[in-house]
């Protein structure tokens, strides 16, 4: 009904707004209109005011968006290799700000300034090779320097060997959820196929190769995985359908899940869940959703509905690509922990041997 309604008050909008148009043109008959196509100095000062104008807006609205939107940006990263990411987009950022800046003020300045009134005439000017020259390169040089900064930011991240004691988690991603699963004792994954994945009546839900025996001890959890601080995680990404991406923002971690094909990603956790609940901007986030979310609890409450939960900071694995209908669905919790509570957690869980039983 609301939305018969919406449409039915739009369709009215747009017809009351014809029918102004219509009574605008009768009432402009028998005037005098000017219709040449060639612009007057009225015209080329307005728009030349105008021009900058927009510059003063465009300035304001950056301005503005800094001023209120800088509080949603991520915290400070929850990995070891975070601090590298964040500096390399904090210098893009910069450049490109630096030259929108310069560029823009340059052309609408410019546009202001020489602006066609009392009967100025244009320099004609066409070529310039030092111009030219000058326009040409700088860019080119800091494209470079920041392609050549960005490639080596990435390979640091990506050179990373399956030593002993990194931890190996395989993420299998599929329309629309995703599950974990560990290599149990001895830390090694057992082959899966897709062709597994209907066997011992729907209790191998990722397709693990029973006939391998390294996958007799994987465990396989699907509400939440549990990573222990300061140690190296390889992760192993798989997708069952589509084309997904495993995203972790706070670990700054995103590598796309391939079906056909195994890709890689790694990086340390630095902080547990309970150090970054206890991060300022963290805390500044979380009181202004469980203020939003008071908000609407009491006009919930009001209509005999049950009120929404506080919200609690939980790192998150996310999908990054839009795989289908229920994508915005598509999240994990990943609870970072000690080394010794990270233990306790595996000890509960159910090894594949035995859930095949």
């Amino acid at each position: 009904m609301t939305v018969l309604l919406i449409i039915t008050i739009l369709i009215l909008t747009g017809i009351a707004l014809w029918q102004i148009t219509k009574i605008f043109e009768l009432s402009q008959l028998g005037q005098k209109k000017d219709d040449s196509q060639i612009a007057t100095e009225k015209d080329n000062d307005l728009n030349g005011k105008l021009m900058f104008a927009f510059l003063v807006f465009i300035y304001a609205v950056t301005i503005y968006s800094f001023w209120t939107y800088s509080k949603v940006l991520l915290p400070e990263s929850a990995s070891a290799h975070g601090p590298a990411y964040d500096t390399l987009l904090w210098i893009s950022f910069a450049v490109i700000l630096f030259a929108q800046t310069l560029t823009q003020a340059v052309l609408h300045i410019f546009a202001y300034q020489y602006r066609g009134i009392n009967n100025r005439k244009a320099y004609f000017f066409t070529h310039d090779n030092k111009l030219e020259f000058v326009w040409t390169i700088i860019p080119a040089i800091i494209f470079f320097l920041l392609i050549i900064y960005g490639m080596i930011t990435w390979g640091k991240i990506m050179n990373f060997e399956e030593d002993e004691d990194a931890l190996v988690v395989e993420l299998y991603a599929q329309q629309w959820n995703w599950k974990a699963r560990y290599g149990g004792e001895d830390n090694v994954l057992g082959d899966a196929n897709v062709r597994f994945l209907n066997d011992f009546d729907g209790k191998n839900p990722i397709g693990i190769d029973s006939s391998d025996p390294n996958g007799m001890d994987d465990f396989v959890v699907t509400q939440e995985f549990h990573l222990p601080v300061n140690r190296k995680v390889i992760f192993k990404l798989r997708s069952q359908d589509v084309l997904h991406s495993a995203y972790m923002p706070h670990f700054r971690a995103q590598m796309n899940c391939v079906p056909g094909m195994i890709t890689e990603f790694s990086f340390t956790p630095t902080k547990t869940t309970d150090e970054m609940r206890m991060n300022s901007d963290v805390v500044d986030k979380v009181n202004r959703i469980n203020k939003i979310r008071f908000e609407n609890s009491k006009l919930l409450t009001a209509k005999g509905e049950e009120s929404l939960e506080p919200y609690q900071f939980d790192y998150l694995l996310l999908c990054a690509k839009i795989c289908g209908t229920s994508h915005y669905n598509m999240q994990m919790k990943i609870v970072v922990e000690s080394e010794k509570d990270y233990e306790k957690w595996v000890a509960k869980q159910q090894i594949f041997s035995e859930v095949i039983q």
